[in-house]
């Protein structure tokens, strides 16, 4: 009788053991947030409960139109910093030009069908410098984004990760571009 419930009680140090190993490793490589807000509207929406896969950097570069989380100054209500999502726009090396509503990287037009509204506001000029990114908010009018100095161009080593995955609401579970 005593070693069936040494076997048991075995049994599960095993499962709890393996079920802490499997969600230290999970942790590690994504992480769950939450839209805050009307700034990635149409693509993303307030409430949406997304994935961010926190790797992905780690093995390949950013690139112009990815999703990303990011860390910021800002501060929420309760005093702790404020995590943003937005697009990225241009990295570094890139020559941005924001002038008479449009976005140009690299004297190019950049086609943007993922923004609300027909237009960008701003009037920028600026070569991105090295190890930053600068960003926008797919709803422009309604981006705290890079353009505005509370945000400002984004460090690099800032970035948490891409955004990957919605998982809800249910009706809009998917891959996130």
């Amino acid at each position: 009788m005593v070693k069936k419930i040494k076997n048991v009680v075995f049994e599960w140090v095993k499962i709890i053991l393996t079920a802490l190993v499997i969600a230290f490793i999970i942790t590690q490589f994504i992480r769950p947030t939450l839209v805050r807000g009307e700034s990635m509207y149409p693509t993303l929406e307030e409430n949406d409960y997304l994935i961010v896969n926190k790797i992905c950097y780690k093995i390949k570069d950013l690139k112009k139109g990815d999703i990303i989380v990011f860390k910021t100054n800002l501060l929420q209500e309760d005093g702790t910093n404020k995590d943003l999502v937005k697009r990225v726009i241009a990295t570094e090396g890139d020559h941005l030009i924001i002038k008479d509503y449009k976005v140009y990287v690299n004297d190019k037009l950049i086609d943007e069908p993922y923004i609300h509204g027909q237009y960008t506001s701003g009037d920028i000029d600026i070569i991105i410098p090295e190890s930053k990114i600068f960003v926008m908010g797919d709803n422009r009018e309604k981006s705290l984004d890079s353009r505005y100095a509370e945000v400002g161009l984004v460090e690099e080593n800032d970035v948490m990760g891409k955004v990957t995955l919605r998982l809800y609401p249910l009706e809009r579970i998917g891959m996130v571009d």
